[in-house]
């Protein structure tokens, strides 16, 4: 990982761009074949007990999928050592805050699925690990759409949503009760404000500003 921190580090702002949108890209497809394909497989939502009894029943299944999650955190952690040289031209210190709290959140779950795996922890204490986790994520996006808002070169749109964004991650972590159709809403402002970050990234790298060692 730090020969992984260093090339990037190395990177030019257009380069770092166009790693955050592919990793980004990619770690979309990867959690949606496992969310769809492997861990469509275990009861989950809302009952903890029956999880626990579906994972210790489906081992190797379980491992694949902690494996696509695994490789997904490891992809978190690229993108935010690549925005923190994206960002870096707006802001040093915000950039560097927006990036530790990204790596943070895959640290800390990266720590709770190994423990899960080795049996550390059950799954109640994972949940807690995981919301731990979360709360660093949501940080971090609030803080990338701030960047993005006041840098001057992303499109301002994107930087309002993503702090929209922010704000409904909070939300579904802590279970709040809102409308189906309201829900809904959410869930496409949570899942659009990154891939049109990463789109923008890809397509106009060549014109971001040039940091200045």
């Amino acid at each position: 990982m730090v020969l992984v921190k260093n090339h990037i580090f190395n990177l030019s702002t257009s380069n770092a761009a166009l790693v955050v949108g592919i990793a980004f890209i990619v770690s979309v497809i990867i959690v949606t074949i496992v969310d769809d394909f492997l861990l469509a497989n275990f009861v989950i939502p809302g009952d903890t007990s029956a999880l626990a009894r579906d994972i210790e029943a489906k081992r190797s299944l379980f491992g694949f999928a902690v494996a696509g999650y695994t490789v997904v955190l490891i992809l978190d952690s690229i993108i935010g050592l690549a925005l923190y040289i994206v960002l870096k031209p707006y802001n040093k210190t915000l950039a560097f805050l927006t990036a530790t709290f990204r790596l943070l959140y895959a640290g800390i779950l990266i720590i709770g699925l190994i423990a899960l795996v080795l049996e550390f922890v059950t799954v109640y204490e994972y949940a807690l690990v995981k919301l731990l986790g979360y709360v660093f994520f949501a940080l971090h996006i609030f803080m990338l759409g701030y960047c993005a808002l006041r840098s001057g070169y992303i499109p301002k749109i994107i930087g309002v949503l993503l702090i929209i964004a922010s704000f409904t991650y909070l939300i579904f972590f802590i279970d709040a009760e809102f409308p189906e159709t309201l829900q809904i809403v959410f869930m496409i402002i949570m899942g659009s404000a990154e891939l049109l970050l990463s789109i923008w990234l890809i397509i106009k790298r060549n014109s971001l500003p040039v940091n200045v060692i």
